[in-house]
């Protein structure tokens, strides 16, 4: 298997990880079993290896101007501490990527990007930065990060440092916290719909960090998770992947988010475009399906209604916690509607479905 390794590689090999390629990179899919996994991110607590992902930074006076003008959510009443998330367009509305904003102060910024996607955003927004007064850094590969998740998170993170980490709010981080005696950034966003907190740090601690939370974990039944729950956990809670709900075809209108395309703001990349398609109307929306026929969807799978192909499901697998087959899928607008019958086709033959809110979990 060629691919990059992250600095727990043989963190991942000690712990009986199931290493696979994933976006150029060798990661777990899984240690004990994904339904496992699943249920301990759920119910106690989970660790995730997520140093792949892109960290890029952004300083300078043009700073706030350059992001501003990069995505599609409104980052102008963002407080030092606050993380926004935001698609990213291109001018057509198709979507670069998705990312979260971390701002520093008013000339600081951090922008964490998907994996597979570091080298495209890092140009786009080399691109997209002349004219404004600021300065972009990809700190990818000095970068690590863990993604410890679930209801115990805090119990478990409180144990390793004494700052007040139980007190950070939901979407906000701390940019320096001492954890096992590591020099840390820690966040509160996740990845799985439930609670828990991203620890950001130098590479060369990743190993000794996820020893100290897997031991202070132990009592409250903490497990090394991988990959494939990952995606089960997010496609619970609709929250999309980029690749499968969002891409250059996909913009984050047909994708339901909205809320976080501000067309009322004065300029972005993609505002003409975008605002265009909410006045014409979408010709294709992401929705939620039940699959009640016996058959599993998976992304690729055609959706079919009056006998004719309307869309294609984009992520589709058991939901653990459900105890159901569901599925997410890009569908002709026209037949977008909570409630309506449709088809699967699954390996050639056609598997009853039905259209259904998102997301398909919510916490609490």
């Amino acid at each position: 298997m060629e691919g990059k390794k992250t600095p727990l590689y043989d963190t991942h090999i000690k712990y009986g990880g199931k290493i696979v390629e994933f976006g150029g990179w060798l990661l777990p899919v899984q240690y004990s079993g994904i339904i496992e996994e699943h249920k301990a991110v759920r119910t106690k607590a989970g660790l995730f290896d997520v140093s792949h992902m892109g960290e890029i930074w952004a300083e300078g006076k043009g700073a706030f101007a350059f992001l501003q003008n990069l995505v599609t959510n409104d980052l102008a009443d963002m407080q030092e501490g606050q993380i926004r998330y935001s698609p990213m367009c291109y001018k057509d509305g198709g979507t670069v990527d998705d990312l979260l904003v971390y701002k520093y102060s008013e000339e600081l910024y951090l922008i964490v990007v998907n994996a597979a996607n570091i080298e495209k955003d890092w140009n786009w927004m080399v691109e997209n930065a002349a004219g404004f007064a600021v300065a972009l850094t990809n700190k990818s590969d000095e970068t690590a990060q863990l993604a410890l998740q679930g209801p115990l998170a805090v119990a478990i993170l409180s144990k390793l440092t004494d700052a007040p980490v139980s007190e950070i709010q939901y979407y906000h981080f701390l940019p320096e916290v001492m954890v096992a005696g590591k020099k840390t950034m820690v966040s509160r966003t996740g990845y799985t719909g439930e609670d828990g907190y991203e620890i950001y740090c130098a590479p060369a601690d990743a190993a000794e960090l996820w020893e100290a939370i897997m031991a202070a974990g132990k009592e409250e039944g903490i497990l090394p998770t991988g990959l494939g729950c990952r995606d089960t956990l997010r496609f619970e809670s609709c929250l999309p992947l980029y690749g499968h709900e969002l891409s250059a075809e996909i913009s984050p209108l047909m994708a339901g988010l909205g809320r976080f395309v501000k067309l009322d703001k004065e300029a972005f990349n993609g505002l003409e475009a975008l605002k265009a398609q909410k006045a014409a109307g979408l010709a294709k929306k992401v929705m939620g399906l039940e699959v009640t026929g016996r058959g599993i969807a998976r992304a690729g799978y055609p959706v079919k209604a009056d006998g004719k192909v309307i869309g294609s499901v984009t992520t589709g697998s058991p939901a653990p916690t459900l105890g159901k087959n569901m599925a997410l899928a890009l569908l002709d607008a026209a037949y977008a509607e909570i409630g309506r019958e449709i088809a699967v086709e699954v390996r050639g033959k056609d598997i009853s479905a039905v259209i259904v809110a998102k997301p398909f979990y919510k916490r609490g």
